[in-house]
């Protein structure tokens, strides 16, 4: 579906969490000085000192080749001047540099600003902004007699910033790609927008985690794609996402926690379906690291509600919610070693109790999980002969892990094909395409 693309980058590489400021990316620019300084002799320091005290003030640069010379350090002490006059967005050449400001500014995303944008005869003589990148891949569909496919490539670290950039080039497509005297262009474009935003909280709560940077870090890629009919008028979206990170179901790092639904269902579940999900209040789970932390995607009932748009009953929900419940059970199964070779691996603990569980909610016979997990087949020569061989501790516990890490993905893979019976699309070409953003949603026929 990805055509040529004759579009700028968009590359919103922001502060991360973990930064104070620009004044820490200041002392790490001092830090770094000397060697970038050394390596270029003394006509590079010369250059250098020069730029720095030169009476150009460097957040009035907009673009980063005006930067001479190009080092680390002129770099970022010139991103460090704009971000300190609340200057967030940089152009460098065809490309865009974001900085997250981690507070709200609300008038630099004003339904006022996007129409100056888009009204505007050359947008790129305007500040640098993402709405002069959304501008210039509609205009480049517009103009075409033969419209191409554009694309927008959002990237950059946990926290940069991906997803809101995102969400605020939908909004700005909502209200430019509509016709100016169609209240039902209009309707359609926002229908199209609010049905992707409202199936966020499904595609975050099964696909986010709380990591060391950020406590809603998306761990997979998305990619939308919006599409256009002749009159350049939204009429559809589609969303495919890939690489979730399913080594997180069975591993998480220090002080970083699983995917948020996990934590929903434990601190979310009704009585009942405490009891139907075996979810007791302050059951400890192996896989359920920090729960004591309350985060605001904790909220289970915004991921029910949104599931409900989606098209996911009430029966189904509760079906998948069962699974979940039941890996986490599984990530309780400990393994001792044998002392015979050729005798499986005994249970460890209250393992059996933790096996019988996850058995009861995956819906397994318990015997033939068991099985799986501890034993390997093998099959070998010419008659294909069947040989079993125990596995050892270490070849048990990865042999949970996969199950589970497999479970999980099957589930999110189902989940996003329900959201896929949402898109009605009116069209078939595809207008404008970006790597960031939300399930599945359009306009009715």
């Amino acid at each position: 579906m990805l055509q040529q693309a004759p579009t700028p980058t968009l590359l919103p590489a922001g502060l991360s969490p973990s930064f104070h400021g620009p004044l820490l990316m200041a002392s790490q620019v001092n830090g770094h000085s000397s060697d970038s300084s050394s390596q270029g002799g003394e006509p590079l320091r010369e250059d250098l000192q020069e730029f720095l005290s030169g009476e150009a003030p460097l957040h009035q640069l907009d673009d980063l080749t005006k930067v001479n010379p190009v080092t680390l350090e002129t770099v970022l002490r010139c991103l460090q001047a704009r971000y300190a006059v609340d200057t967030f967005y940089t152009n460098a050449g065809c490309t865009l540099v974001a900085l997250n400001p981690f507070k709200p500014v609300p008038q630099l995303y004003s339904p006022a600003l996007m129409r100056e944008y888009h009204s505007a005869p050359q947008p790129q003589k305007l500040k640098p902004h993402i709405f002069t990148v959304g501008e210039q891949t509609y205009r480049n569909v517009k103009s075409l007699m033969e419209p191409v496919n554009q694309s927008i490539i959002v990237s950059g670290e946990s926290g940069a910033g991906k997803t809101w950039t995102s969400r605020c080039l939908m909004k700005f497509y909502a209200v430019v790609a509509t016709s100016p005297t169609s209240w039902e262009s209009h309707k359609i474009a926002e229908r199209i927008e609010q049905r992707i935003l409202n199936s966020n909280p499904v595609m975050e709560a099964f696909g986010n985690a709380c990591t060391l940077r950020n406590d809603n870090s998306s761990r997979f890629g998305k990619f939308i794609q919006l599409q256009l009919n002749r009159a350049q008028q939204m009429t559809g979206a589609t969303v495919q996402t890939y690489l979730l990170e399913k080594t997180r179901v069975a591993c998480q790092a220090s002080s970083e926690r699983n995917f948020h639904i996990f934590y929903q269902i434990c601190k979310g579940a009704s009585t009942d379906e405490r009891l139907q999900w075996h979810l007791p209040e302050g059951a400890a789970f192996s896989w359920l690291p920090n729960p004591e932390r309350t985060l605001e995607e904790d909220c289970f009932e915004v991921t029910r509600e949104a599931m409900l748009h989606l098209g996911i009953d009430t029966p189904t929900q509760n079906n998948i919610f069962q699974v979940l419940a039941g890996l986490l059970h599984l990530g309780n199964v400990r393994f001792a070693d044998s002392e015979d070779e050729a005798q499986p691996c005994q249970l460890r603990g209250d393992a059996t109790c933790s096996i019988r569980t996850s058995a009861l909610l995956l819906q397994l016979p318990e015997d033939p999980l068991l099985e799986t997990l501890r034993i390997r087949t093998i099959r070998a020569g010419r008659q294909q002969q069947v040989f079993r061989k125990p596995c050892s501790r270490a070849e048990c516990d990865t042999r949970r892990d996969c199950l589970a890490k497999l479970v999980y993905a099957r589930r999110n893979m189902q989940s996003r094909a329900w959201s896929g019976h949402l898109s009605l699309t009116r069209t078939t070409r595809p207008a404008w395409i970006s790597s960031r953003g939300a399930p599945s949603a359009s306009a009715p026929s």
